[in-house]
């Protein structure tokens, strides 16, 4: 049998019919994929979001939320037009801000805790919207931060101990240093303190910040010597060219120590005080300047005492009578302000002490070594005449708690406590409302003013005290070292450098200083109201 040829047609049939199979397959994948492509654009997530903001899950401080900015664009304009916005679940849509292609929002105060903040966009041709949320917390609360400051003042070179505490997980700074802080307790020692205010600042885990400034009072450095050698001061002598031979004795190494008035019986305060009530009653003076003089003094190695006089004040005596303030004034039986002295407060009133120690306190404060009370005792003369307002012990008991209540406030200032008290006060205690024994529990030193002009013919047996200096300052200062005995304060007499009644000159001084020195005593404060000390008389240790 013979072969069958095939013609070339009848040999490609097959293979066009596989051909135009294979483009119609094409051709419906190409469709499938448009039209894939189409239905994909129709229901994909439109429009793509592009959002700015926190953190999911971020925790904003007070800083960070007053700043907070939430935001979201996309390539078309009108995507955001039926855009909602909720958070925490309330709508606050209204508040959106269209900015080009997208919109803002900026929340403003929160509160405290978590937040959820959810945009909603609708898309074309489907139920469902495209939706972004934002979840964060606020902490906006400054951490809790309490500060012990030390007791003021603070001794310039002495070290200073600042402590407090805070919430757990805080960080502690003094002065922009970190400290350690252990159960939310810290504790920091400055060697050198400032003199300004110590910066502590408190930062929580989220970044807030309490910051507290404590303001130290660093008085200066204290001048002390072993035995007061002193001239007394007032406002004006300092103020005057009186103030130079005082220096040149200083220099001389005539005396050691300067005894400078504060408060005068006057009732006037001689630097410019910051007293309230001094400044309200009229009793600043600024004759001088008291840091100004302390700082000169002790440039030169001179202890500063600083002279106040106590209950003998006309001042605080007018001001309170006149404003209706009368319980701080001592009276008369019928009703009336007691006239001595041109008038006397009343050491039993809680105001009057408070005056006289915030001034003591002030002049700690600014350097002054030494606070001595004078007239720390009631008028002479009979009870009888005298009204006390809510007096409910004796006068001595009084003035003894008033002693004991001021060094009780100055210790923390490093100062030496004294109180000055009359002559017959040794023995006669009752008569002036000094009990000795009581006072000198309480100060450093008592200063009798033991002048020789101020006691009557006859004392201690000495017919003429004015003229027999040497017998009535001696004996009268046995008496005083008797009555302190045990008590731990020291006797540091007022001798008289004035005159009255009978010249005294370069012998009646040196004759009392003898008699001090006699009766085992080697401290004096000389008394001349004029500032005007005998040349001649005083020399130094070891001359």
């Amino acid at each position: 049998m013979s072969a069958v040829r095939l013609s070339p047609l009848t040999r490609t049939a097959p293979s066009r019919r596989r051909a135009r199979s294979r483009r119609a397959a094409l051709s419906l994948a190409v469709l499938g994929v448009v039209g894939g492509l189409a239905l994909s654009r129709l229901f994909a997530p439109w429009p793509r979001l592009r959002v700015e903001g926190p953190d999911d899950g971020a925790v904003l401080n007070a800083a960070d939320v007053s700043g907070a900015v939430f935001a979201a664009a996309a390539p078309r304009p009108d995507a955001f037009a039926a855009a909602t916005l909720q958070l925490d679940g309330r709508d606050v849509t209204e508040r959106l801000t269209t900015t080009g292609t997208g919109v803002t929002f900026a929340p403003g105060k929160l509160a405290d805790g978590d937040h959820r903040l959810v945009l909603t966009v609708p898309r074309r041709l489907s139920p469902r919207p495209v939706t972004h949320e934002w979840r964060f917390t606020v902490d906006a609360t400054a951490p809790a931060l309490r500060v012990r400051p030390p007791r003021a003042p603070v001794l310039a070179g002495e070290p200073v101990t600042i402590a407090g505490t805070v919430e757990p997980g805080t960080k502690v700074t003094v002065d922009g240093e970190p400290v350690t802080v252990a159960d939310g307790a810290f504790t920091v020692d400055d060697g050198e303190p400032s003199t300004g205010p110590v910066r502590v600042t408190a930062t929580d885990t989220a970044g807030n910040v309490t910051t507290r400034r404590i303001a130290l009072a660093v008085v200066p450095s204290r001048v002390t010597v072993d035995k007061v050698r002193a001239v007394h001061v007032s406002f004006y002598g300092w103020a005057s060219s009186l103030r130079e031979p005082v220096l040149a004795m200083a220099e001389r190494g005539e005396i050691n120590t300067v005894q400078l008035d504060l408060k005068d019986e006057s009732g006037m305060v001689g630097y410019d005080t910051k007293v309230p009530l001094a400044r309200r009653i009229g009793a600043s003076a600024g004759i001088f300047d008291l840091g100004e003089a302390v700082r000169e003094l002790h440039d030169r190695g001179v202890h500063v005492v600083g002279r106040l006089v106590a209950f003998r004040d006309p001042v605080l005596a007018g001001a309170a009578w006149r404003s209706g303030d009368r319980d701080l004034v001592l009276q008369t039986p019928d009703g009336e302000p007691y006239a001595g002295y041109g008038g006397f407060t009343n050491f039993a009133h809680p105001k009057v002490r408070r005056y006289n120690i915030d001034i003591a306190k002030e002049a700690a404060a600014a350097g002054v070594d030494a606070i001595l009370y004078d007239y720390v005792r009631r008028p002479d003369g009979s009870l009888d005449q005298l009204v006390i307002p809510g007096l409910k012990v004796s006068p001595e008991k009084a003035i003894a708690r008033f002693v004991a209540l001021s060094r009780r406030q100055l210790r923390p200032y490093g100062v030496e406590h004294g109180a000055s008290v009359y002559g017959i006060a040794a023995t006669r205690p009752t008569q002036i409302g000094q009990d000795i024994p009581a006072i000198a529990r309480h100060v450093d030193y008592v200063a009798p003013m033991v002048y020789p002009s101020h006691w009557a013919p006859g004392e201690y047996g000495v017919a003429d005290p004015d003229g027999q200096p040497y017998a009535i300052v001696r004996r009268s200062l046995e008496d005083f070292s008797t009555a302190v005995e045990g008590t731990g304060a020291r006797v540091v007499p007022w001798l008289q450098d004035f005159s009255l009644g009978v010249t005294y000159g370069p012998a009646q001084v040196r004759a009392q200083i003898k008699a001090s020195a006699d009766a085992g005593i080697d401290e004096f404060l000389l008394w001349d109201p004029k500032v005007t000390y005998t040349p001649g008389v005083l020399q130094a240790p070891g001359d």
